[in-house]
C-alpha cells in the first residue's frame, strides 16, 4: 500500500511543478505571439487531448516530465523564420526569456509556497538564547579534533557573522575536506579555529560532528517497546539522561547505546510537570547493524507561530536564497571531486520523500514541494544544451558573436547535451536503488 501512496503523491508533486514549468514557457510565448502547437503533460504516446485555439492540450503516458512545443522548433529552419508567429522567427531576447521563464515560475512557485506555509506555521526556537550554541560534538569527529566543545557559540563561521544553524549547516556540508574558520565564543572571549569536515561515505557531504543546542521532544512513540510501557507521550520534552542533561538527540543516542541494555533513567517535562523513569533499551536490527533503542522518534522542540505576509514573504525569499547557495556549493564541491554525488535524489527517493511527508501531513508536503521546486529551477538552468539553460546558453553565444549557428554545430551540441542528460538520469536511478536495495 505504500508503494502506491508513495507513487500517487510523486504524482502529484511532479505534475503541480510540471504544469507550474510549462505555463511559464507558454505563457511568455504567447506574450511575444509565438504560436504554441502542444501543451503535453508527460511524454511518449498521446492518451488524450483537447484543443484550444491553436494548441493541443495533450496527455501522455509517461507522466515523468511534460513539454510546449512551439512552432518553428523543429523541421526546416528557412521555413520557420518566415513564419512571423514562429519561434526562430523572434529577436533572440525574446526567445531568452521564453527559455527563462519555465524556470523562473519554479522559482515563483517555491518563494509562494514557503511564503503560505510560513503564514500559517513558522518555526521558532523556545529560547532565542541558544542559537548558534552547540550542544553536542561527536568523540573523535572533526569538530572535536578542531578543538570545539559543548557549550560553545558559533559567532562567525566562512565568513558569515552571527549565523544562524542553516548558515553553519551550509558550511558544514558544503566544505568536506576544505578549511574552513570559525569563531566560537566561550567563557566570554572569542576563539577562532580551523575546522576541516570530513566527507561523510554514507551522505556525500561534508560531516562536521556537532549538534546545536536545543530542547528535544517526543515526535512520537514506537508500539511495542518499553518507553511505550513507560508511559512517554509524544510532546514530553526530554530534560536529563542518567543525570546528563540532553542538549541534543546525538546526546540521547549516545547515552542509550553505551547502556548495552542496562535501564536508562530520563527526567523529563509535561505540561511543566518533571517526572522521572526507568526505561529498558532493547536491541534492534535495523539497516543490516544492531543499535540499542528505548523506542521513541525524537525533533528538536520549536514554537510555532504565524508571521504577517511581508515577514512571511522575506523569511521565504531568504530561506530559498539559502537552500540554492546550498545546491550551488554541493554542485561545485562536487566539480571539485571533494564531494560524492551520492546524495542526489532521483525519482525513486523522491516518490519516498513524497509518501512520507504526504503522510505527516500538509505543512511537510508543501514544504518538500518547494524544496523540489527550487531543485527543478536550478536543475533546467544547468548549460545542458536539452535543457532550458543549454537554450540559454546557445542564445548568449549567438548574441555574443552576433549570427546564428550553423545547423550542424547546433545539432551535434543538442546530441551531445542528450547524452550527458541521460547519464545523469542512468547515475540517479543507480544512486536511488543502491540506496533502496543497500541501505546504509
Amino acid at each position: 500500500m505504500a508503494l502506491f501512496e508513495n507513487i500517487w503523491w510523486l504524482l502529484v508533486l511532479i505534475g503541480v511543478m510540471i504544469m507550474v514549468h510549462e505555463l511559464g514557457h507558454y505563457w511568455a510565448a504567447r506574450i511575444f505571439d509565438v504560436r504554441v502547437e502542444v501543451f503535453s503533460f508527460g511524454f511518449g504516446p498521446r492518451l488524450f487531448s483537447f484543443r484550444r485555439g491553436e494548441t493541443e492540450f495533450r496527455f501522455s503516458l509517461i507522466l515523468f516530465g511534460g513539454y510546449v512545443k512551439m512552432a518553428g522548433e523543429h523541421g526546416n529552419e528557412e521555413e520557420a523564420r518566415s513564419d512571423p508567429h514562429s519561434f526562430l522567427a523572434k529577436p533572440r531576447w525574446q526567445r531568452l526569456i521564453i527559455a527563462f521563464a519555465g524556470p523562473w515560475m519554479n522559482l515563483v512557485l517555491a518563494v509562494a509556497l514557503l511564503t503560505g506555509l510560513f503564514m500559517a506555521r513558522y518555526p521558532k526556537l523556545p529560547d532565542p538564547a541558544t542559537a548558534g550554541v552547540i550542544g553536542h560534538v561527536a568523540s573523535g569527529s572533526p569538530a572535536a579534533k578542531a578543538g570545539i566543545r559543548e557549550g560553545d557559540r558559533i559567532v562567525k563561521i566562512g565568513g558569515i557573522s552571527n549565523p544562524g544553524w542553516e548558515d553553519v549547516f551550509i558550511q558544514e556540508v558544503s566544505n568536506a575536506r576544505r578549511a574552513v574558520e570559525v569563531t566560537v565564543e566561550r567563557e566570554g572571549k572569542r576563539v577562532t579555529l580551523s575546522l576541516t569536515p570530513e566527507l561523510d561515505a554514507r551522505t556525500g557531504v561534508g560531516y562536521a560532528g556537532w549538534a546545536e543546542q536545543s530542547e528535544i521532544q517526543i515526535a512520537g512513540v514506537l508500539t511495542g517497546m518499553d518507553a511505550e510501557r513507560a508511559g512517554l507521550q509524544r510532546g514530553d520534552i526530554l530534560l536529563t539522561i542518567n543525570g546528563q542533561t540532553i542538549r541534543s538527540t546525538n546526546r540521547l543516542q549516545e547515552v542509550i547505546q553505551g547502556s548495552h541494555g542496562e535501564p536508562v533513567e530520563i527526567l523529563y517535562s509535561r505540561d511543566g510537570v518533571r517526572n522521572k523513569i526507568q526505561v529498558l533499551p532493547r536491541r534492534v536490527e535495523s539497516e543490516g547493524s544492531a543499535r540499542w533503542m528505548i523506542g521513541v522518534e525524537l525533533e528538536p522542540r520549536v514554537v510555532m507561530t504565524q508571521l504577517p505576509f511581508p515577514e512571511a514573504f522575506m523569511e521565504s525569499v531568504k530561506h530559498n536564497v539559502k537552500s540554492a547557495t546550498l545546491i550551488y556549493q554541493f554542485l561545485r564541491g562536487i566539480i571539485e571531486r571533494r564531494m560524492s554525488a551520492k546524495s542526489l535524489e532521483g525519482p525513486i527517493r523522491i516518490a519516498q520523500l513524497s509518501g512520507d511527508a504526504a503522510r505527516q501531513g500538509p505543512s511537510a508536503f508543501i514544504a518538500l514541494m518547494a524544496m523540489v521546486s527550487l531543485n527543478l529551477a536550478i536543475f533546467n538552468l544547468l548549460p545542458i544544451p536539452i535543457l532550458d539553460g543549454g537554450v540559454i546558453l546557445l542564445l548568449l553565444v549567438e548574441m555574443t558573436m552576433r549570427r546564428d549557428l550553423s545547423v550542424p554545430v547546433r545539432e551535434a551540441v543538442i546530441k551531445v547535451g542528450f547524452v550527458a542528460l541521460m547519464a545523469v538520469v542512468a547515475f540517479v536511478l543507480y544512486n536511488d536503488l543502491s540506496k533502496v536495495l543497500m541501505p546504509g
